[in-house]
């Protein structure tokens, strides 16, 4: 279980790495560590108050069929951005939402990845 922990850390750090590669207002400082700092901390500020923010928008996430979702993203990258000298994002709205956008198709694409290459082989006959 610490293994798969390990791992979808090391893919968000990779992922946080590729959308700051990607976007031109999104810098993350500090290096290998700096990726690694924000991928735990973003982490964490996503559990806890992504959760409670989840939550209470359900409604309007049903009602905008899933796109304030990528809102919610934003505003927890913009959390992270605000609580940490790592991260740094010049804007909230057009930087946070591509961000968010480009860190959920890195993040779900990566994870694709993995799982073909730890994918168990049928054996053959």
């Amino acid at each position: 279980m610490l293994t798969a922990l390990l791992i979808r850390w090391a893919l968000l750090a990779l992922a946080f790495a590729i959308t700051a590669w990607l976007l031109d207002g999104m810098d993350i400082s500090g290096g290998f560590w700096g990726y690694v700092w924000v991928s735990a901390f973003f982490g964490i500020i996503n559990a806890v108050i992504g959760t409670f923010l989840r939550i209470i928008t359900f409604p309007l996430t049903v009602l905008t069929l899933g796109l304030f979702a990528i809102v919610v993203n934003a505003i927890v990258l913009n959390l992270t951005d605000r609580w940490s000298d790592t991260l740094t994002i010049d804007e909230f709205w057009w930087t946070a939402i591509w961000g968010a956008i480009i860190l959920a198709i890195v993040s779900v694409v990566l994870d694709l990845l993995l799982s073909a290459v730890t994918r168990p082989r049928p054996a053959t006959a």
